[in-house]
């Protein structure tokens, strides 16, 4: 096993299959030593997480929203890649939250993707991010997270 590998196992987690595109684009594009990841669903035991922060999904369900997302963009990566280990950086991430426009903790919801790439890639996990509050999402869920990232050559 690859050192994310062990640190996936480590973390419990088990890469899913990767989400097929529910429209009219791909889930990775690699161009100049970056994957650009599309945004990214969260699926909690097969299950879509939907609904809104602030009112009726709670911070801690929203946190493994966002967690959930991120193991996904790990699923599309690897499917890409054909190894996480070709993982050179997470550049950025985009977090997405459908919330109510008195629920500010989006920061803290994206710390669910956040914390992920920290805990899976090091140092190199570290990265830039936005995280913002929007009115709805596709097929209601609850989170969405995109992602570019640094890849090494193949």
């Amino acid at each position: 096993m690859s050192e994310i590998e062990n640190r996936l196992a480590a973390l419990g987690l088990t890469l899913p299959q990767p989400a097929a595109p529910v429209a009219a684009y791909v889930p990775v594009v690699i161009a100049g030593g970056l994957a650009h990841v599309s945004g990214q669903l969260p699926f909690v035991e097969g299950k879509l997480v939907t609904g809104r922060l602030g009112e009726g999904v709670t911070l801690e369900a929203g946190i493994e929203a966002a967690q959930a997302c991120g193991v996904m963009i790990l699923a599309q990566l690897k499917a890409a890649l054909g190894s996480l280990d070709r993982v050179e950086r997470v550049v950025k991430l985009g977090a997405f939250v459908n919330s109510t426009g008195a629920f500010i903790d989006q920061p803290k919801v994206a710390n669910g993707a956040s914390e992920l790439m920290v805990a899976v890639f090091g140092e190199a996990g570290k990265h830039a991010r936005s995280a913002v509050g929007v009115p709805v999402l596709p097929l209601g869920a609850a989170v969405e997270v995109d992602a570019v990232v640094a890849v090494r050559p193949a």
